[in-house]
């Protein structure tokens, strides 16, 4: 996936097919929040700034964007595995019991790349909080399309949580993932006050 055009990837989005979906989308939306903190730390890599803490800022969020679009395709995958598990045989009881476990055990799998999403759109909106006071003033506002866009990532990744967990039968797997899911609330109200001072300063 991650070596596709765009036009390529957008083009499956909107196919009649099982994967990629929502889960990938959300995913991508954590690249695109890595990669617009990378560039606005190389931005503020100069003199007049901290670079060591640029360049560990952009170092990161490098290692993020590569995290994210590797968790597209997993989630892909994923996504597969789910619909494979309800193809299985149901004929009889032993094969109906064989198939509830393959789809419990795939929904849980299925959650597990969205939980990875939520976990990196925390981070970035880490790193965007480190560069709004610190950064090169004049792409500021590319600050607060990282926040939304790992904000994007959050929501879109909780509600592919959600959607799973009625099938998930792990007790303990369960209550990780809604957890998890929850931290989205967090990501939300920080990602609103980033752009809540872009808008601010920008505003003069």
């Amino acid at each position: 996936m991650r070596d596709e055009t765009i036009g390529s990837y957008l083009g499956q989005l909107a196919a009649r097919v099982p994967a990629p979906g929502g889960g990938a989308a959300a995913a991508l939306h954590a690249a695109q929040s890595a990669a617009l903190v990378a560039m606005v730390a190389r931005y503020s890599n100069g003199a007049r700034y901290d670079t060591d803490l640029m360049a560990r800022i952009f170092t990161e969020a490098d290692g993020l964007r590569d995290q994210a679009t590797r968790l597209a395709a997993a989630d892909a995958a994923a996504f597969g595995a789910v619909s494979a598990a309800y193809q299985l045989p149901k004929d009889t009881h032993g094969q109906k019991e064989a198939r509830s476990a393959a789809i419990a055990e795939a929904l849980g799998g299925a959650a597990r790349p969205p939980a990875d999403v939520i976990r990196l759109a925390r981070r970035l909106i880490e790193l965007a909080e480190q560069l709004l006071p610190a950064g090169n003033r004049n792409v500021i506002t590319d600050v607060a399309a990282a926040a939304e866009a790992a904000r994007a990532a959050a929501v879109t990744a909780r509600v592919n949580i959600e959607v799973n967990l009625h099938g998930v039968k792990d007790a303990a797997l369960s209550d990780e993932l809604t957890a998890t899911a929850a931290v989205t609330d967090e990501i939300t109200a920080r990602a609103d006050q980033i752009v809540a001072a872009v808008r601010k300063e920008i505003a003069g």
